[in-house]
């Protein structure tokens, strides 16, 4: 499977974007999102089963990012409001085929496929 992210940018604190990430492929994966800032390890920030039912979120965007999938075009949105200077990152979309909690879902190691980054930056 590719996956495509797009939607990244430039924002002031406290206002939003929505990253898209499109599938190439079946639909029947379960999905995250990761981000990287300069010097730092890649981390988790949410993710959402190939049904859409189960959703999971890192705390640090709890209340702010929300997670959803439109199966019938393949895509997984990640609307972030409330962005703050330390949400500036490469955010990347990943797919896994296999197992998926709220534990596995969290790990990079979980994840089968993964897009290119787009840039999100925030400035205060």
């Amino acid at each position: 499977v590719q996956l495509q992210a797009s939607g990244g940018g430039l924002v002031q604190a406290g206002g939003s974007l929505r990253l898209s990430c499109a599938a190439s492929g079946r639909s029947s994966y379960h999905m995250g999102w990761f981000r990287q800032a300069p010097g730092k390890e890649r981390e988790f920030v949410a993710a959402i089963s190939w049904s859409g039912g189960f959703t999971y979120y890192a705390d640090s965007v709890k209340g702010r990012f929300t997670i959803s999938r439109d199966n019938a075009k393949n895509t997984v949105y990640l609307q972030m409001n409330s962005l703050k200077p330390e949400d500036t990152a490469v955010y990347y979309c990943a797919a896994d085929e296999g197992l998926f909690n709220s534990i596995s879902s969290r790990r990079l190691g979980t994840y089968d496929y993964w897009g290119q980054g787009t840039q999100v930056t925030v400035s205060s």
